[in-house]
């Protein structure tokens, strides 16, 4: 009878020890390895595959891109768990679309960005511009926000000191030298325009999925980093360890070899500048 009981004890001792050893195993593989990254297709889906995608896959994780070609999608499908993380947007239609759609969005890392630029056929220098040229602009609020302030910084456009970025439009400006004509355009058509009107001011991502060269561009704009496309995951999981190896990732200096390599002329952010001074 006793020893009986002694194999008993000793039975339920390993069966603890292991039950033990299961909890620690299971808490120990709780960190998600398999990652679904979105982005636009062209450039950012590209950076996505040649600049972040290996680097994490060093580290062990399973890394699937998915492209989309809408500026919708991915934030839904990011809210709603089919996306771990995208690439596409910049700080302020990241925040205009999470407060109208009713999502929690956090920014992760900001990243080099393909500079928006005003391209001609017609001409080759902002100096050549004629009286009453016209120039095919964005109709989305952002996106047109930044073409008027490529014109302003130019020199051939003025506008109201006042101007609130979210609602800017050609009615906010005071000053208009050239007379220019401005023609709204949906931001993906815009690369189509560059043909038929006098000017167009092309967002850096379409003009490269159109295979045009950023270096063509009359004028580049200098961008505030408000407007560099970032790394957004939700943010319920910010302090997750995959959304730390992202970020490490984007900060590390392979990741920054590939974008001098295969990313030329895109405008790098504040903190990458800094950190050579």
């Amino acid at each position: 009878m006793k020893k009986r009981l002694i194999l008993l004890i000793c039975l339920l001792s390993f069966s603890l020890l292991a039950a033990c050893g299961n909890k620690e195993a299971t808490s120990g593989s709780t960190q998600k390895m398999e990652l679904t990254i979105g982005a636009t297709s062209g450039p950012y889906s590209d950076m996505v595959n040649q600049a972040i995608k290996p680097l994490l896959e060093k580290k062990g994780y399973k890394v699937k891109v998915v492209e989309f070609s809408d500026y919708i999608q991915p934030n839904l499908a990011l809210a709603n768990g089919d996306l771990d993380a995208n690439l596409f947007q910049h700080k302020i239609y990241m925040e205009t679309f999470a407060k109208e759609h009713h999502l929690d969005l956090s920014e992760v890392i900001i990243v080099p960005t393909a500079p928006m630029g005003i391209y001609s056929k017609k001409f080759k220098s902002l100096n050549e511009i004629k009286d009453g040229s016209e120039i095919a602009i964005p109709n989305d609020p952002t996106n047109l926000a930044r073409a008027l302030l490529i014109l302003q910084d130019q020199k051939l456009i003025q506008l109201d000191s006042f101007v609130n970025p979210l609602t800017v439009s050609e009615k906010d400006i005071k000053e208009n030298g050239k007379h220019l004509k401005f023609k709204p355009i949906e931001a993906g058509q815009l690369p189509r325009t560059v043909e038929s009107v006098d000017l167009a001011a092309v967002p850096g991502n379409f003009a490269l999925a159109a295979k045009m060269d950023l270096n063509d561009a009359l004028a580049l704009e200098n961008m505030p980093d408000d407007y560099r496309n970032r790394i957004v995951v939700n943010t319920k999981d910010l302090n997750q360890p995959f959304v730390k190896d992202i970020q490490a990732a984007v900060q590390s200096k392979e990741f920054e070899k590939v974008i001098d390599q295969n990313f030329k002329g895109f405008g790098k952010p504040k903190w990458m500048l800094e950190r050579k001074q």
